[in-house]
């Protein structure tokens, strides 16, 4: 399987222009620059930082060991310099410590399923193909899209869908599902689909398809995904050196509004707001990078349709975090 053939990179140049800068910064100071791809995917942002910066090192993290398989056949060609870790994109620790490396100086974040997961067709993601309802980016633990459809109350899916998915017929659906399951399992995505579909008003028939936001809503649940990006843009700030940058490219609201508070909260004063003068210890971290979110341009839109929704946020690392005699320093400071 050619890696390359099933992935288009979402808004490729502008991360590269991003991130240049930092990985730039490292050599010029000697060191060999350091760049975390938390989501590796099938690795194509990596193989285009690893291409056009000759001495950066790329720790690349997935929980799925099919992508780490294929980024790995794809990144071959860049020996060591590519580093695989196999664990979830909040344990960005682990990614440092592979690497030999007590901060990076680039941070990716490409967030959401991957290309190689919407494709396959026995994973269950994509609505418009039938296969069993797992949806597990990383084929570990124990909870399915199935199993949540059949343990879970109606008012619990309900309000799942509502959530995770911001479906306008949460509670019709819901009912539909609970319903549908005392006759029979739901165990395909064609079953599910066709509950839905049953479900929708005729006059709603036409805005949307019916599955999309219920197999969003399920796919976030599944994977805990929300749950682990709140643990990761903490995590990803402290790993940066000062001067290294973090871009995260988000593609639903909730996602993007996890990213936006972080960085906002790490960009902003904590000096009370009755001080005349700025205190040192409270002054921010980050210092952002773009205004605001930024979106794909109609021409990458229309080439690859999965850049429609993204919301790309970007900062830099200005100082480092201040501690208390009580406390230590974490993995991702310098001294």
């Amino acid at each position: 399987m050619d890696a390359s053939a099933l992935h288009t990179p979402v808004m490729l140049e502008r991360t590269l222009a991003l991130l240049a800068p930092a990985i730039e910064a490292a050599v010029a100071a000697g060191r060999t620059p350091l760049v975390i791809d938390g989501t590796l995917g099938m690795g194509g942002h990596t193989e285009a930082m690893l291409a056009a910066h000759p001495t950066l090192v790329v720790a690349g993290i997935d929980r799925d060991p099919d992508a780490i398989r294929l980024a790995g056949e794809r990144l071959a060609p860049f020996g060591e310099r590519f580093i695989p870790v196999q664990t979830t994109y909040d344990r960005i620790d682990e990614a440092l410590e592979a690497a030999g490396a007590d901060a990076a100086d680039g941070i990716l974040l490409d967030l959401g399923v991957s290309s190689l997961q919407l494709d396959a067709a026995d994973r269950g993601f994509a609505y418009a193909k039938d296969a069993p309802l797992d949806m597990r980016m990383g084929q570990a633990g124990d909870v399915t899209a199935a199993t949540i459809l059949a343990e879970r109350s109606d008012r619990e899916l309900s309000r799942l869908f509502k959530v995770y998915g911001d479906e306008k017929l949460a509670d019709r659906y819901a009912r539909a599902i609970v319903a549908a399951r005392a006759v029979s399992p739901i165990e395909t995505s064609a079953q599910l689909v066709d509950i839905l579909q049953a479900a929708t008003p005729r006059a709603l028939a036409n805005q949307g398809h019916p599955a999309k936001r219920v197999f969003q809503a399920l796919r976030i649940e599944v994977n805990q995904e929300l749950a682990i990006l709140e643990r990761t843009m903490p995590a990803a700030i402290d790993a940066l050196a000062v001067g290294g940058r973090l871009v995260v490219l988000a593609y639903q609201s909730l996602e993007d509004r996890i990213v936006k508070r972080a960085l906002q909260a790490a960009a902003a004063s904590t000096t009370p707001r009755d001080l005349p003068v700025e205190l040192p210890e409270h002054a921010p971290h980050l210092r952002l990078l773009v205004r605001g979110a930024e979106l794909a341009d109609e021409a990458e839109r229309a080439a690859n349709p999965r850049s429609t929704p993204v919301r790309l946020r970007a900062a830099e690392r200005i100082r480092p975090l201040t501690f208390t005699p009580a406390t230590s320093p974490s993995r991702g400071e310098q001294p």
